[in-house]
């Protein structure tokens, strides 16, 4: 979570609760609050074996998002015609839009992860995983085309990387929103972690872990991610790298590049020929990508107010608390 999006809801929880909590209270920082979450609900849940146990903690993840989408298209209808809109705001694509392509891989990268879930379906067939996998890119798709239209509708030029950065300080429904987001990220960790560990396991220790070869393995995964996010606060360009560097390889790269190296059909076959195309469009996004990022970064407010929601601004005074 951006420094910012934390900081709102744990003073209306402790407001709540009847505690007095000020902006120089150690619960207002945000990585005091990334340990003990880390430690009471993601390394517990990291620590499970079976990733069917978290199926459970996926659906209320997926109810969360959902919450999350209405919140966002409530604010598109009610604070959409209080933002001033950028100039040029309705162009298509420019120079740097090859650094979104990374960004919208990462939303729908699920490669690693597929083998872990399909041996845990009850029935592991190929027409339930069709159908399953099927269903959840649909899914996310229309989630996806909805948030990206909601939030750009709503700020234009001004969208942060995280769209939760935009709304103000004083907005309620939106500090509600940024706590159901903080509790998607504390659930969907689990899963990732138990990729990486899997992956450890089978490079290192012949894909079996001891009882305490998986707790230190654990630990040390959900240890190395934790420091990165206590260390590095803007989500954008940690996105932007991710769907560069882990997501496109995986997406495009990796798949395409085993299958011109099993297929057994003519180069000029159709099929190898999508699959060289797709290839080379991934390597071309990569490296140009990952130029970009590193030359032109996205920038992050850190967590700042921004300028609309100032009280000077008459336009937009006190509008984050239209009804709704």
């Amino acid at each position: 979570m951006i420094a910012g999006s934390w900081l709102k809801p744990v003073q209306c929880i402790s407001c709540t609760l009847g505690l007095n909590v000020g902006p120089d209270n150690l619960l207002t920082y945000r990585q005091i609050i990334i340990l003990c979450i880390t430690i009471i609900f993601t390394l517990p849940m990291s620590l499970y074996r079976d990733i069917a146990k978290l199926a459970k903690v996926s659906f209320i993840s997926l109810i969360l998002t959902t919450v999350i989408l209405v919140i966002v298209m409530i604010r598109a209808a009610t604070l959409s015609p209080l933002v001033p809109k950028t100039e040029n705001a309705w162009i298509f694509a420019k120079s740097n839009a090859i650094q979104a392509i990374g960004v919208m891989s990462f939303a729908f990268v699920c490669h690693h992860n597929s083998f872990l879930i399909y041996g845990s379906l009850e029935e592991p067939t190929l027409s339930n995983w069709s159908r399953i996998t099927h269903m959840s890119v649909s899914l996310a798709l229309f989630i996806s085309v909805l948030f990206a239209v909601c939030g750009y509708v709503t700020f234009t030029g001004y969208t942060e990387g995280d769209v939760f950065e935009n709304y103000c300080r004083d907005d309620d429904l939106a500090t509600f929103g940024r706590f159901c987001y903080g509790v998607t990220i504390i659930l969907t960790f689990p899963i990732e972690c138990f990729v990486t560990r899997e992956v450890i396991a089978n490079v290192f220790f012949n894909g079996t872990l001891t009882t305490i070869l998986h707790v230190a393995v654990t630990v040390i995964v959900v240890a190395v991610a934790t420091s990165i996010s206590l260390v590095y606060d803007c989500l954008g360009i940690v996105l932007e790298l991710n769907g560069i560097l882990s997501a496109t390889p995986l997406v495009f790269i990796i798949p395409t590049a085993c299958y011109l190296k099993l297929s057994e059909e003519r180069w000029n076959h159709s099929d190898n020929l999508i699959s060289g195309l797709i290839l080379t469009v991934g390597v071309l996004v990569m490296t140009v990508g990952f130029v970009m990022t590193i030359l032109h970064p996205q920038e992050c407010s850190h967590g700042k107010e921004m300028f609309y929601c100032f009280p000077n601004n008459a336009s937009l005074y006190n509008s984050t608390l239209l009804p709704f």
